[in-house]
């Protein structure tokens, strides 16, 4: 009987590291994948990152938009290029002047 306990037990051990390294290994592994999803730098803030690029493309493209619009109108006040309707319009809109018989329609 001794030589079966002595069996047994010389067993135990290679069972044990049978399971140690993949144990361990896949240990490993689940923490390398925690810190790629949860780090600073990880998937979860590059989605909250990308998000928040495509938010703020939105808003930049809304105010190059406003800027060419202005650009245009100062280009057209400019003495090189003065465009008589939009002086009138500036000068009525900004002092107030109009004739009784005139109807004057402003645009944005």
């Amino acid at each position: 009987m001794e030589r079966d306990e002595l069996i047994r037990i010389a067993d135990e051990p290679l069972r044990l590291r049978r399971f140690l390294l993949p144990l361990v290994g896949l240990f490993v592994a689940a923490y390398f994948l925690y810190h790629v999803v949860e780090s600073p730098q990880g998937l979860r803030t590059f989605m909250t990152n990308a998000e928040a690029i495509e938010g703020r493309q939105i808003v930049l493209n809304d105010l190059s938009a406003t800027r060419d619009r202005m650009e245009r109108n100062v280009a057209m006040l400019r003495p090189e290029s003065l465009d008589p309707d939009l002086l009138d319009e500036r000068v009525r809109s900004f002092l107030g002047y109009m004739r009784p018989d005139e109807l004057t329609i402003f645009r944005n």
